[in-house]
């Protein structure tokens, strides 16, 4: 099983609030109650279930589409 793992946009540094969101789940299935987490805590949950987690890399600013 992979968690699929991002960095919030809206939390600046210094901030005491949970950094990173779940983008999504592959091979097997879990229930995801919360929506930001932190790292400590995905870890944890990733062990608890045999899981690997994948850091996703943010998207360079250049690159992002325009809305």
């Amino acid at each position: 099983m992979k968690i699929f793992v991002r960095e919030r946009q809206k939390v600046g540094a210094g901030v005491k609030q949970p950094k990173y969101r779940i983008v999504a789940v592959t091979g097997g299935q879990i229930q995801i109650v919360a929506t930001h987490f932190r790292k400590t805590e995905l870890e944890m949950i990733a062990a608890e279930v045999g899981a690997e987690i994948v850091w996703l890399s943010p998207v360079p600013d250049d690159q992002k589409k325009k809305h």
